[in-house]
């Protein structure tokens, strides 16, 4: 699994639904860009990943510091972030999203997630049928 912990909120749908408006609210579906983010350096980091993936390319934590004109530091600290949620990956210290697309990280978590699951309810019977 690639996740680490999955959070997801029921937050509503923007009225005004643009394509910041739509990640902006996709990751804070996914627990992603909260209050805490004042300066929206996470959405930032995930924008800037998003347009890389278009391109099927992967980025530096330095290439997306001098894109997002955020410290190194606070990218790292994000990439992370976007790692523990299972939707960015790091191969040969270059990141991207899981997958090519934003559907493509979403439909590989929710795969991860049915995993998880699988095995959770396997657990849980196992101990209801130890609880006989």
């Amino acid at each position: 699994m690639r996740f680490d912990r999955v959070t997801i909120i029921n937050v509503e749908f923007p009225a005004r639904a643009d394509i910041n408006a739509e990640l902006q609210w996709f990751g804070g579906a996914l627990g992603l860009f909260g209050e805490r983010d004042k300066d929206s350096s996470c959405f930032r980091i995930f924008v800037s990943l998003v347009r890389a993936s278009r391109k099927d390319a992967a980025l530096s934590s330095d290439e997306i510091a001098a894109q997002t004109l955020l410290s190194r530091g606070t990218v790292v600290h994000h990439l992370n972030k976007l790692q523990n949620a299972g939707l960015v990956t790091q191969q040969n210290l270059r990141y991207h999203l899981v997958g090519n697309s934003v559907s493509d990280a979403l439909q590989n978590l929710q795969r991860e997630i049915n995993e998880a699951f699988t095995v959770l309810d396997a657990v849980a019977k196992d101990i209801d049928q130890k609880l006989r």
